[in-house]
């Protein structure tokens, strides 16, 4: 059980309802993590603005679901692991891959500079030298897509926080984390 309430239809206002409308509207469904936000429709509202924003710029959706499923094995987020190994399926990945993802890296050479640079992005709070930005345009990112692997990796941290924290009920097919 959820440590946090989850907002299901019977006990929204109508102003998480409509808020929740979106999500199940473009996949069918509304995932549990997306209900503990609504507590909050501000943090919902600002969530998923961030969620169009990171589909919408040139970052491509198999290296979003890499950044994703990277980020929810080391931050030890089961829920996030769960979620982004069936996304990233849809999007193309195999299980190879994803487990490489899960490793900090890629099979595919672009998207492993991308894997790594928000790995440490994450485990350095920000705090990464010229180097790591060389490496990212030596790859072929541009600053748009340098920014977007930022604000990626920030939508993703802040996701693993939540669903954490929330002890957010498991809405998608078990995904255990790599212990070790």
């Amino acid at each position: 059980m959820s440590r946090i309430a989850l907002i299901t239809p019977d006990i929204a206002t109508i102003e998480q309802q409509a808020l929740l409308q979106a999500p199940e509207k473009s996949s069918g469904r509304v995932p549990n993590l997306l209900r503990i936000l609504a507590n909050s429709p501000a943090a919902l509202r600002a969530f998923l603005g961030l969620q169009g924003l990171a589909r919408e710029g040139s970052l491509d959706h198999p290296t979003r679901e890499r950044i994703a499923i990277a980020l929810a094995q080391k931050n030890g987020s089961t829920y996030c692991l769960s979620a982004h190994a069936q996304l990233g399926s849809q999007a193309g990945l195999n299980g190879a891959e994803m487990e490489s993802n899960r490793q900090g890296d890629s099979h595919d050479a672009k998207a492993a500079v991308a894997v790594r640079f928000a790995c440490r992005l994450i485990e350095r709070r920000g705090d990464l030298d010229d180097e790591a930005l060389r490496a990212m345009r030596d790859a072929g990112y541009s600053d748009a897509e340098i920014v977007e692997v930022i604000a990626h990796a920030g939508l993703n941290f802040l996701s693993n926080l939540l669903s954490k924290v929330s002890q957010v009920e498991l809405d998608f097919p078990l995904v255990s984390l790599n212990r070790g």
